[in-house]
């Protein structure tokens, strides 16, 4: 499936941390930013949620809500949240749900072989649940910052 700006997001449920299930649901009445990534505890992936992290504030004045995602265990959610005190929950997707619904799931070379994996990617979901702003292939540098500068567009 590949979301398209405008649509609605499809009906989930997946488990994040703060011991909280998250459905489709809790995308209304609020921005909500649904940021993809490889792997926790790797360099990328922990800037990119330091970024977010630093600026949760200025999200939350302009009603936004932060999601982190990756194939990762709980387990392994829960010690790098807590490890990094991030300011959001990390939604655990074990089998590439809802990386499939925003088509983040994807063949990747590295060193000579490939293979399937997330493909960092960000997601700006609109308060009536529909997708309102998209980034793929997604350099860690200053993406937190131009997320946040879209976001203001809306507002």
């Amino acid at each position: 499936m590949n979301m398209t700006i405008g649509q609605e997001i499809p009906s989930f449920s997946l488990p994040a941390t703060s011991e909280r299930t998250i459905t489709q649901e809790d995308f209304l009445d609020r921005y909500t930013v649904l940021y993809f990534y490889p792997k926790d505890s790797t360099p990328g992936c922990t800037t990119e949620g330091n970024d977010f992290s630093n600026l949760i504030n200025e999200f939350k004045a302009l009603n936004c809500q932060i999601f982190g995602v990756s194939m990762d265990s709980m387990k392994r959610h829960d010690n790098f949240k807590n490890k990094q005190n991030f300011a959001f929950d990390l939604i655990s997707d074990p089998d590439a749900e809802l990386c499939k619904i925003f088509d983040t799931y994807q063949l990747k070379k590295n060193f000579g072989k490939e293979y399937m994996g997330i493909v960092r990617s960000t997601f700006l979901i609109d308060p009536q649940g529909k997708l309102a702003a998209e980034w793929r292939q997604v350099k860690v540098k200053d993406h937190a910052q131009n997320v946040l500068n879209k976001l203001k567009e809306f507002n």
